[in-house]
Parts: C-alpha cells; structure tokens; sequence
C-alpha cells in the first residue's frame, strides 16, 4: 500500500485532477492496481508521468515500461504490480477506463 500511496502522491503532487484508483487483483494478473489520473495539457500530463517515474525510483522501483510520453494524450507507466495512466483530460473521456472496469473496486487513496 505504501507504493500506491507514493503514486497517488506523485500525481497530486502536480495537480492531476480526478485521480482514482482500481484494485485490479481479482480482474487481471497484468496488474494489481490501477491508477488513473488526467491533467488539461501535454505538458502537465508530462509533468505527472516525470514525478511518478521519480518518486518510484527513489524508492527503488524501477518503472518496467513507459509508454506515450512524446505525445503526452495517454501515459501508461508500468511498475509492476501497478499501472499508472495518465490521460489528457480529453482522451480520458474517450476510453472511460473506469467504466471498462467497472467490476473493479475504488479504493481511497491521498487526497482522491
């Protein structure tokens, strides 16, 4: 849970807005859980995917994939039991990962 946290924290760290976490345990082995989050632009939505790459090496984490940076529409970060996606806020509505998943559980995480 304390690797979650760090995530959710990241992200909150550069105003991601809406950030909502899946526990995916039970729906997928790709991963435990999802973490979904949009910023308005490319830029902030850069932001994010750098601060959660930085806070997970800091803790030792090393991020498995990153993909979609240049473009900055959808980042996935890959860390192993957890995958971090971090739309532009119009993209986000667009694929609806929440209702995709929608069997998935909400869990509260930082300030969501």
């Amino acid at each position: 849970m304390k690797l979650l946290e760090t995530v959710v924290e990241a992200c909150e760290d550069r105003k991601a807005e809406d950030c909502t976490v899946l526990n995916m345990q039970n729906l997928t082995p790709l991963a435990d859980y999802y973490v979904i989050c949009q910023g308005s632009n490319e830029r902030q939505v850069q932001a994010i995917a750098r601060s959660v790459k930085d806070a997970l090496e800091e803790e030792g984490i090393n991020i498995e994939r990153m993909e979609g940076f240049e473009q900055a529409r959808w980042i996935l970060l890959d860390a192993g039991g957890i995958v971090c996606h971090i739309f532009h806020e119009e993209e986000r509505g667009y694929y609806n990962l929440e209702r995709l998943w929608g069997d998935a559980d909400e869990v509260s995480v930082g300030e969501n």
